[in-house]
């Protein structure tokens, strides 16, 4: 019998097991033109107002580059009064909106799946109503020691922050088997205090700081409610800055709250990425 090489017997196997194979070819990854386009309008639509911003914030009268407005920013008349109060504002807003709306999404989500279709149309509806009724609403009907408090603002942005903060939430807790992970937890002795904190939230913690970082993003941004209220946070020194300082400080503050923003942005996502690499390490 003539020998058989190693080669030959890998053919072999090769051809005995191709016809019970199940494993579809891969598709091979075609490049088209106008996804560049798109991307190239997106990025030109998005940086080309910032590269602007960031270049006359960093200019002089004539016409060089200095980084003097930002030197003088922290000691602009109000400055560092409206990026307390906006700081404040922004930490109670997203403490009440979490308070709020990380349970209620839970309990739709195990007990009234069906109310879901239902919460979609209700929080909705702060981006339908202008946010100049609401304030004047609210004026018009709060007391005046309730008025004279600059956190009636905060609960005034938790109603703006709610779509966002809501579906933030919602596509986290979709992502997850919430059901299983509850009862195998109330199943350990667990109570509903234990379950959330140790099971749920770990869980929907990406969802939760995408929810915490729109709810920044959108108390710093906001201006007409805070203007309207007489409240002067950092949109509304802004404003009222073109009149008492040089323009350049005021490019200068928006920029910095822009980049500032996308930065925290960043951070939250490399963190959320590195303890779920830590996790799967562990777990391995």
């Amino acid at each position: 019998m003539a020998p058989v090489s190693i080669y030959e017997v890998d053919r072999a196997e090769n051809e005995a097991v191709a016809p019970y194979s199940t494993g579809k070819p891969k598709r091979k990854f075609h490049l088209r033109w106008w996804r560049f386009l798109v991307l190239i309008i997106a990025g030109a639509y998005i940086l080309i107002p910032l590269y602007a911003g960031i270049k006359f914030s960093l200019q002089n009268d004539t016409g060089g580059f200095t980084d003097l407005a930002y030197k003088n920013l922290p000691s602009a008349p109000g400055f560092t009064a409206a990026l307390t109060l906006s700081l404040k504002l922004a930490i109670a807003t997203m403490v009440v909106s979490t308070l709020l709306m990380v349970p209620t999404s839970i309990y739709v989500h195990l007990h009234m799946p069906r109310f879901r279709r239902a919460m979609d149309v209700v929080t909705v509806l702060p981006i339908v109503i202008p946010p100049i009724v609401l304030i004047i609403g609210v004026t018009g009907v709060y007391p005046l020691w309730a008025k004279s408090s600059p956190y009636l603002l905060s609960f005034m942005y938790v109603i703006l922050a709610m779509p966002f903060v809501y579906r933030s939430l919602d596509a986290g807790l979709s992502a997850i088997d919430l059901k299983t992970l509850t009862e195998a937890s109330r199943s350990l002795g667990g109570n509903w205090f234990k379950t959330m904190w140790n099971v749920i939230l770990p869980n929907i913690r990406p969802a939760l700081l995408s929810a915490t970082v729109l709810t920044l993003a959108l108390v710093f941004g906001e201006y007409t409610m805070a203007s309207l209220d007489l409240w002067t946070t950092i949109p509304v020194w802004i404003v009222q800055a073109q009149e008492t300082n040089d323009g350049h400080i005021q490019v200068a503050a928006s920029m910095m709250g822009l980049v500032g923003t996308w930065i925290l942005l960043l951070l939250v996502v490399s963190l959320d990425r590195s303890q779920s690499r830590r996790s799967r390490r562990r777990a391995s």
